[in-house]
C-alpha cells in the first residue's frame, strides 16, 4: 500500500513564499516522475511542475521564474518552493507520483494542501 502526503500549505500575503513537501511511503520500489498540480475553485486541475527521476524539470508558464521543483530520491520526497506568490496562485495543490509496486506502475495522488494568497 502506498501513501502520498503533502504538507506546507497555508495562508500567505502576496509576494510571500511557501515551500510544499510531498512524501511517498509504503511498498514502493521505484519512482519515475513526480509532479505538482493545482486546482482553483470552479476550475480544472492544472499541471504546475514536473521533475523526472534524473532531475529534469518542466513548469507551467504561469509559474516559471517563481516556483522551483526539486526532489530527494532517497526519501521519495518532492518539494515545491514557491516565491513571489500571487492571489491567482490560490488553489489546492496536489502531488502525483508515478511509482512501481508489486502490482506494477501506477499514478498515486495525495489528498492535497490548500494554498491561499491574500492580503
Amino acid at each position: 500500500q502506498v501513501h502520498v502526503v503533502e504538507s506546507g500549505g497555508g495562508l500567505v500575503q502576496p509576494g510571500g513564499s511557501l515551500r510544499l513537501s510531498c512524501a511517498a511511503t509504503g511498498s514502493i520500489f521505484s519512482i519515475n516522475d513526480m509532479a505538482w498540480y493545482r486546482q482553483a475553485p470552479g476550475k480544472q486541475r492544472d499541471l504546475v511542475a514536473v521533475i523526472t527521476k534524473g532531475g529534469s524539470t518542466t513548469y507551467a508558464d504561469s509559474v516559471k521564474g517563481r516556483f522551483t521543483v526539486s526532489r530527494d530520491n532517497a526519501k521519495n520526497t518532492v518539494y515545491l518552493q514557491m516565491n513571489n506568490l500571487k492571489p491567482e496562485d490560490t488553489a489546492v495543490y496536489s502531488c502525483n507520483v508515478d511509482g512501481l509496486t508489486t502490482e506494477g506502475w501506477y499514478d498515486y495522488w495525495g489528498q492535497g494542501t490548500q494554498v491561499t494568497v491574500s492580503s
